[in-house]
């Protein structure tokens, strides 16, 4: 039976990146911790990228593009009922949660707190996680035809927030039961259905 081929060294790179960077912290975790998680030499890394910053960088970038992915598959499971398009974010979430690395809340809330610079070349990821967020949920509520789009989109972004932060303190609590998650959504599916029969 064939064994199945060692991942590249760039993927194993940013997997332990990812493995890292979200369990224990971007400035807490040094490049050695990296390389021997990856198992690779220094001159790989640096092969791959000019240096650590810009490791964070790409560990968001590829993070954004599975949840953007996520939420994109969420949508379109949907159809085009305009109440669970606006709920496709929580549901998104979900299977996000299950196909991602730990569940420690959200790695571009915790990044954001570290990287402050604007001029960090992580700094352009969070900004993107932000405006995905703002812009479709703005544009799904104006499709949706809201009395008042930016207040609806708004709520929702809060509800968000909110479970995210949920997630990050139901974290340290090892071994705690687990909240009912559901809730969030049925507190948007509540604020959706409130802002459409307001029109």
């Amino acid at each position: 039976m064939a064994r199945s081929a060692r991942p590249a060294a760039k993927d194993r790179l940013l997997d332990a990146a990812e493995q890292l960077f979200y369990e224990r912290g971007i400035a807490a975790t040094g490049v050695d911790a990296v390389l021997q998680r990856a198992g690779v030499a220094p001159a790989t890394l640096y092969a791959h990228f000019a240096g650590k910053d810009h490791l964070v960088a790409a560990y968001l970038e590829r993070r954004h593009a599975r949840w953007r992915a996520a939420w994109d598959a969420a949508l379109a499971r949907t159809g085009e009922d305009p109440a669970a398009r606006l709920l496709s974010v929580f549901d998104a979430l979900e299977h996000f949660r299950a196909d991602a690395v730990g569940d420690r809340g959200c790695a571009f809330l915790a990044a954001a707190v570290e990287v402050t610079d604007a001029g960090h070349p992580a700094h352009a990821w969070l900004l993107a996680d932000t405006d995905l967020l703002r812009e479709r949920l703005l544009h799904l509520a104006e499709q949706a035809g809201a009395a008042d789009p930016q207040a609806l989109a708004a709520e929702l972004l809060l509800l968000y927030d909110g479970e995210l932060a949920a997630r990050s303190r139901e974290a340290v609590r090892a071994g705690a039961s687990r909240p009912d998650h559901g809730r969030t959504r049925r507190l948007a599916a509540a604020a959706v259905e409130r802002h459409l029969t307001e029109v």
